[in-house]
């Protein structure tokens, strides 16, 4: 299916790795809305008007893996602009000897879609120098945040829909 995927290894251990995989705010964007760490948790995630997302912890192992959903997307730059709804955003942290290897995999985000160069430039950005750098040195290079009105109620409006959709399914 060719998903996006991306790989590091670092001398923390998986406790350490995979804490700083859940501080979205620490290595993506400090404008991160929500509860990042906790199973079955909604957050949110926006750049300016480029790009909003909303995802949802739908697997989360500690020290070894998070699942992310995505339950809603839109881009500006793209004609269908719904390209990552319904794709999973995989994170596995594996001890091996005396590394630890974070695999990255957006599953679902395929060369065939028109936004895959730049969302896996992005991705290998964020993962391999922000991810890496936070866990290794403690400080990542996320998005600051931005003049922008809290979303948190276009959030939980969104989130209580879906439930509701859900619960008829």
């Amino acid at each position: 299916m060719n998903n996006f995927t991306t790989s590091f290894s670092v001398d923390q251990s998986p406790e350490s790795v995979f804490a700083a995989i859940n501080n979205v705010r620490g290595w993506w964007s400090e404008a991160v809305e929500g509860d990042t760490s906790n199973l079955d948790s909604v957050f949110y995630y926006h750049y300016k008007d480029v790009h909003r997302c909303t995802f949802k912890i739908t697997e989360l192992i500690p020290g070894k893996k998070v699942v992310w959903r995505v339950l809603h997307n839109a881009f500006n730059f793209i004609k269908d602009t719904s390209e990552w709804q319904n794709t999973d955003v995989v994170f596995e942290v594996v001890s091996n000897g005396d590394k630890t290897e974070v695999s990255f995999t957006h599953a679902g985000l395929v060369p065939a879609y028109e936004c895959y160069d730049i969302c896996s430039n992005a991705w290998e950005k964020y993962i391999t120098s922000s991810l890496r750098d936070l866990i290794v040195t403690g400080v990542g290079q996320p998005n600051p945040p931005e003049e922008h009105a809290s979303h948190q109620e276009e959030l939980v409006t969104r989130v209580r829909e879906m439930s509701r959709k859900l619960e008829t399914v």
